[in-house]
């Protein structure tokens, strides 16, 4: 009977060190791996005492009694958390080597105590943290290695020309249409998806960037300062362009004048020869500036596409795109005007904006079942958020919006957006809890539902619309938001 005890200590704890683990790991895999993140700015703190520290107190103070309360509440608990996640966690060699670590260390720490003593409690926080230490220097000295071989790549690269965008919004898609546009000409890479920090950059350098690649367009993001000037020393790109800036994110930089001096560090290029800048950012002269938004005139966009002209040194060049959006008007006119600096004719240019792609998930239009839906869901600014609503005010039929509102933003704009709300939609499915009480207390419709998650999201849409409605999916945090 001591041997069974012991035996179902040494696995309880092993199994109850493991599901720790997994639960901090999928946290930090959220919030970029920054443990004071996961700690002081997670939006949903509660969910660290829940499923971490009372389970941790717990196996100190109940005993021999701990397996009873792991395998019946703490475990089945978990699992049900994480089978809830629609961002669970995705196994990146990161991720296996941190799991692996803390696996090794918890069964080393528990053969040795067993072997010692017959221990019936075991630690905890010593293998979580060895893991996390040891996993943290281990990432450490392969994100050194990495950068060399990636930085070595791209010097080898001679001719190679990188543009680098950054702003607060906007980015992806001018990413986007820049390398739309340049490809007609010209052998062109872009970084993929939304990868924009120093590790995802590097990492796509060294496992994707073609070497016959011509011209090489970078999406630069940020959380705190020194971010971009860490990405524009590591890539020196010879074009720049820093898109419009806003309050996005400010819960991190605390200011918009933050927000504005860190994305300005990607004029620190060692290789700086063009640089495109918004006007919200700064109307401070350089030789070697070009400020874009003030020069776009005739902008008419519907659910048909968006017409427009851009005046560049004297030229006005008249433009369709079947992109949806006023707002993408001065995301193509920038690139425009890259493609303009690369040598491009008119000509070239109209073809190619003509034949535009949209972005997936940023306002992108699919008819399905007879309704037409307006996938905003990767769009998260309130100017963007505004134009779809425009946009579905426009259709005849009824008007359905699914919507968190806005995140990392304030209540000030997400009245703004609720009221647009209000003069439009017949239906409103409001997602998660982050907003759920302000919107409650403002949205004016109808016909207002409020879901906890997104689990009963399908079933409400079956139920709730119909063929000839227009539906807005406007921004898509995942639940842990």
């Amino acid at each position: 009977m001591e041997n069974y005890g012991v035996l179902l200590a040494f696995v309880t704890n092993v199994l109850f060190v493991t599901v720790l683990g997994w639960y901090l790991i999928t946290n930090l895999q959220w919030y970029d791996y920054k443990l004071e993140r996961v700690l002081f700015k997670h939006h949903k703190p509660h969910w660290h005492l829940i499923y971490f520290f009372i389970p941790f107190i717990a196996y100190y103070f109940t005993a021999q009694y701990f397996a009873i309360f792991f395998y019946f509440a703490v475990l089945p608990a978990l699992f049900v958390w994480h089978k809830r996640l629609d961002k669970k966690l995705v196994l990146t060699w990161r991720v296996k080597r941190f799991l692996i670590l803390l696996v090794s260390l918890v069964l080393f720490q528990d053969i040795l105590c067993t072997l010692k003593s017959g221990c019936e409690i075991y630690g905890v926080f010593m293998p979580l943290a060895v893991a996390y230490i040891g996993s943290y220097m281990i990432e450490k000295f392969l994100f050194m290695a990495y950068k060399k071989e990636a930085k070595k790549k791209l010097s080898s690269m001679k001719e190679l020309q990188i543009i680098a965008i950054t702003g607060s919004y906007g980015k992806t898609s001018i990413k986007n249409f820049v390398a739309q546009i340049l490809a007609k000409k010209y052998k062109v890479y872009a970084t993929p998806r939304s990868i924009n920090t120093l590790g995802g950059i590097m990492g796509d350098v060294n496992n994707s960037l073609p070497p016959q690649t011509q011209v090489y367009v970078c999406e630069a993001g940020a959380r705190q300062s020194g971010d971009i000037y860490d990405i524009t020393t590591f890539v020196e790109p010879q074009t720049v362009v820093v898109g419009k800036v806003g309050a996005a994110h400010i819960e991190y930089f605390k200011s918009l004048e933050n927000i504005i001096a860190t994305k300005l560090e990607i004029m620190q290029s060692p290789r700086l020869e063009k640089a495109f800048i918004h006007t919200s950012v700064t109307n401070e002269p350089h030789e070697k500036v070009t400020f874009f938004g003030d020069d776009i005139s005739d902008v008419t966009s519907d659910l048909n596409g968006t017409d427009f002209t851009v005046e560049i040194e004297g030229e006005k060049i008249a433009l369709h795109t079947d992109i949806l959006g006023a707002f993408q008007s001065m995301n193509i006119a920038v690139a425009v005007r890259i493609a303009k600096s690369f040598g491009m004719s008119t000509e070239e240019i109209q073809n190619a904006v003509a034949k535009l792609t949209p972005v997936e998930h940023r306002l992108q239009k699919i008819v399905a079942g007879g309704k037409i839906i307006l996938d905003d869901g990767y769009n998260g600014n309130i100017d963007g958020m505004l134009e779809g609503v425009r946009l579905c005010s426009l259709h005849e039929g009824r008007k359905v919006i699914v919507t968190p509102g806005l995140v990392e933003s304030s209540d000030a704009l997400n009245l703004k957006l609720i009221n647009a709300i209000n003069d439009v939609f017949d239906i409103v499915i409001v997602t998660g809890a982050l907003n759920a009480a302000l919107f409650e207390k403002n949205l004016k419709v109808k016909n207002k539902i409020m879901l906890p998650n997104k689990g009963a999201l399908v079933e409400t849409l079956a139920n709730q619309t119909k063929a000839g409605d227009i539906i807005l999916f406007a921004n898509d945090a995942p639940n842990f938001i």
